[in-house]
């Protein structure tokens, strides 16, 4: 039987992460091409769609636009290839505000994904992975440069960067040690091993994101209430269980409860999660208890899939709480 109890009251903040003056992003970035509606691929013909897009993507992108766009304060560590579309993904940032200094360039191309999505909004990903591959062949040292104004570390995707699998724990263990509090969202682990690369990390991970398709190949439950407890087990502070339409789950400091997510037209869920993990270390840069930063997470993953691409969705801050306010979940 589920556990969880809906939130009503604010009355819990985060103990560890409730400061968070800026966020320091690690992850993938990539150029998308999104294609929508596609509801079955037909080999030999053509198919008509009605949009065709090209814009950023990449978790790591994604979250720190999302972040910069809610006035928190983002630098970004990835990689982009020296090639036009890398310069492309690259201006996308600055012009939000994210501080794009310490991103390197590779001699490969710049990763691209192709996104297909169907006219429900679930996405098919083709993803070349180009300059992923070479980022973060060095491990991060958080000199005080890197981390000035920066208080939390946030890992998008580690299942996406091959030079962080193989020791997924070292960039946490040294942004604890830095002084900064670590999140971690999972991302969709392509060859299986799921538990496998996480669990070296999560023994300082404060807060784990993770959708329910996740948590399910990690844990082998859908269920939040126990696919949470074991992800606890295995060392997470914290978590936050995605579970789309339906909102949030999240298990901390010994509390539970479920958030109720947001009734929209969705279009396109590509960087939804992203967005959503945005949202909610946004509410904490405002200050928010648990239970606001859970609510206002849902709304900003809602606006996310409400137009074609990972982050076109996406307001300011005022606009999101002033949307949130107006809808009802």
């Amino acid at each position: 039987m589920l556990r969880f109890q809906v939130w009503r009251t604010a009355t819990l903040e985060l103990m560890s992460i409730r400061n968070v003056t800026g966020v320091l992003l690690a992850g993938n970035i990539s150029h998308d091409i999104l294609v929508r509606p596609v509801d079955e691929f037909r080999w030999g013909t053509n198919t008509w769609v009605e949009e065709f897009v090209e814009d950023m993507g990449g978790n790591a992108s994604n979250c720190g636009f999302a972040l910069a766009t809610l006035g928190v304060p983002a630098r970004l560590l990835g990689m982009v290839g020296r090639d036009e579309r890398g310069e492309g993904v690259l201006a996308k940032l600055r012009a939000a505000g994210v501080d794009v200094f310490h991103t390197g360039r590779s001699v490969e191309p710049t990763t691209t994904t192709i996104c297909v999505t169907n006219s429900k909004g679930d996405r098919l990903f083709f993803q070349r992975v180009g300059s992923s591959k070479e980022a973060f062949a060095d491990p991060v040292e958080f000199t005080p440069e890197l981390c000035a104004g920066m208080s939390h570390y946030h890992q998008a995707n580690l299942y996406s960067l091959p030079n962080l699998r193989r020791n997924s724990g070292e960039p946490m263990r040294r942004a604890r040690a830095a002084g900064l509090t670590v999140s971690v969202d999972t991302g969709w682990a392509a060859d299986g091993r799921w538990m496998e690369v996480l669990e070296p990390a999560l023994a300082c991970t404060d807060l784990l994101f993770v959708n329910q398709d996740e948590a399910e190949m990690l844990t082998g439950s859908r269920e939040p209430d126990h696919a949470v407890h074991v992800l606890r087990d295995h060392g997470a502070s914290g978590v936050v269980m995605k579970l789309g339409a339906r909102g949030c789950a999240v298990s901390l400091a010994g509390e539970e409860f479920l958030s109720p997510g947001f009734a929209v037209e969705v279009v396109d869920t590509t960087g939804a999660g992203d967005c959503f993990a945005a949202g909610f270390l946004a509410a904490l840069h405002r200050g928010l208890g648990l239970g606001e930063a859970a609510r206002f997470a849902n709304a900003t993953g809602a606006l996310a899939v409400t137009a074609l691409g990972a982050t076109r969705g996406i307001r300011s801050y005022p606009e999101t709480e002033e949307w949130a306010r107006k809808s009802r979940p």
